[in-house]
């Protein structure tokens, strides 16, 4: 029997986040708890230069994590330039236990799929204005600096939270590709199970 998505979720201990970090999700969970207390949708972009890695890591594991609590969110992702969803990126999705077809192409969107019951999710490059992404009442995640900082004004973004994650693409073509890579996806899923672990009364 393969790895399991919801295995994996179960295991991740959010516990051992640093407190750095958790400053730095602060603004996200305040948002997300804001807007069920307000019982209305919550809305996430997230956004890094080329929406090939970070950001697609977190579009993924952001609503897959909420789902595992019984949240409905809308995660989006985007970058500042269209390349394409790294395929080092797909391979992580794939050792971390998700279903992946790919269509090909030059920009393929890949259909991730981790549970019979649920819709695939749908992942390729975009920018984070693309007709796709939601205009207005949304929080625009910047999980890299560099977005950050070239990136100054996202129009219509209710929330904008500086989130950055250290880039995989630093390992690529040594002996600690896949070890990186994996290792950034069990970050960002650890953080979003902190996120969306929230009781309420």
């Amino acid at each position: 029997m393969g790895i399991n998505v919801i295995d994996i979720i179960d295991k991740l201990d959010h516990n051992s986040i640093l407190d750095h970090r958790k400053d730095l999700l602060k603004p996200l969970k305040d948002y997300f708890i804001f807007k069920v207390k307000q019982k209305v949708e919550a809305n996430f972009n997230f956004i890094c230069t080329h929406n090939s890695r970070r950001s697609q890591l977190a579009q993924v594991w952001a609503k897959i994590i909420s789902d595992y609590y019984g949240f409905n969110i809308n995660s989006f992702s985007g970058g500042t330039e269209v390349t394409n969803c790294n395929p080092r990126t797909i391979a992580s999705f794939e050792r971390m236990g998700f279903k992946v077809e790919n269509p090909g192409g030059e920009n393929p969107h890949y259909e991730l799929t981790y549970h019979e019951k649920r819709r695939p999710i749908i992942v390729y490059s975009k920018t984070f204005d693309d007709a796709s992404n939601p205009k207005n009442n949304f929080a625009a995640v910047m999980t890299c600096t560099n977005a950050d900082e070239n990136c100054p004004i996202i129009s219509g973004a209710e929330k904008r939270i500086s989130l950055p994650f250290e880039d995989p693409k630093i390992y690529e073509n040594s002996n600690q590709e896949s070890e990186k890579y994996d290792e950034r996806s069990i970050q960002i899923a650890t953080e979003m199970k902190y996120v969306f672990n929230v009781r309420f009364r």
